[in-house]
Formats: C-alpha cells, structure tokens, sequence
C-alpha cells in the first residue's frame, strides 16, 4: 500500500516565499554597502561619532544577519523583528538622501523621483516583516 505525501501548508508556503523575497532584497542591499558604499556614506549624520564608513559597513553586516534569519525557519520570528527594526532604523537616512538628492541640481531627475517614490515602499517591507514574525509565531 502507497501512501500519498503530506499536504504542504500553503500558508507556510506563501510565508517562505515572501521571507524569501525580503531576505533577497536585504541581501543585495547588504552588499552594495560594501561594493559601493559612498553613496550610504553621504546620508550619514555628521553628527555621528566615527567615520560614516563604519556606519555604512555596520548596516551593510546588519541587513546580510537578518537576510540570513529570514531564510532560515529556526530564526525567521527574529529575523521578521529584526527586519521591522532595520527598516524603521534606515528611514530616516532614505528621508535625507531624498532631500539631498531633491536640492542637487546636478542629480538628474528620474533619480530624484526614485529618492521619493522609495520613501512610501519602507511601510510595506515593515509590515511583511512584522508578518513573518507573527507567521514564525511571534
């Protein structure tokens, strides 16, 4: 006698995939900090103790972690967290790229409309990662 396999969970299914998806989006994220970190540099307050290249490498290491929790199911919940916190923690610095980049003049335009049309994308990845938190079972 055969058995047939186990129903898959669609809605586990569907919270792999959008972990999937946001753990990509931060991963490249990541490591552009890395492979062409001046322009994170310039959104740095200079205010700010240190170089803005640490700070620029700290968020790049910072989003390669939580990427890394997402795909993974044993740390998904804190990773869901995690990715809400960093989400919330970078928005200011995308608030002041958008400003810097709305006041150069030498910024072409479809750069300043991207600057600005990204600042309302930051609530939909907060709340999908607060949706892979409470999908983890927290």
């Amino acid at each position: 006698m055969t058995t047939s396999p186990e129903p898959v969970d669609a809605g586990a299914r569907g919270t792999a995939s959008t972990a999937r998806r946001l753990a990509a989006f931060l991963f490249g994220a990541g490591v552009l900090h890395f492979l062409a970190p001046r322009p994170f540099d310039t959104v740095i307050p200079a205010r700010l103790p240190g170089r803005p290249r640490l700070y620029t490498h700290g968020s790049g290491v910072a989003e390669l972690v939580v990427a890394a929790a997402l795909v993974t199911p044993r740390t998904r919940r804190w990773g869901g967290r995690a990715a809400a916190w960093l989400f919330v923690a970078v928005f200011p610095a995308n608030i002041q790229m958008a400003i810097d980049w709305l006041r150069d003049e030498r910024m072409p335009a479809p750069f300043k409309a991207v600057a600005l049309l990204r600042l309302p994308l930051q609530i939909p990845l907060i709340l999908a990662a607060r949706k892979m938190q409470r999908a983890a079972g927290g």
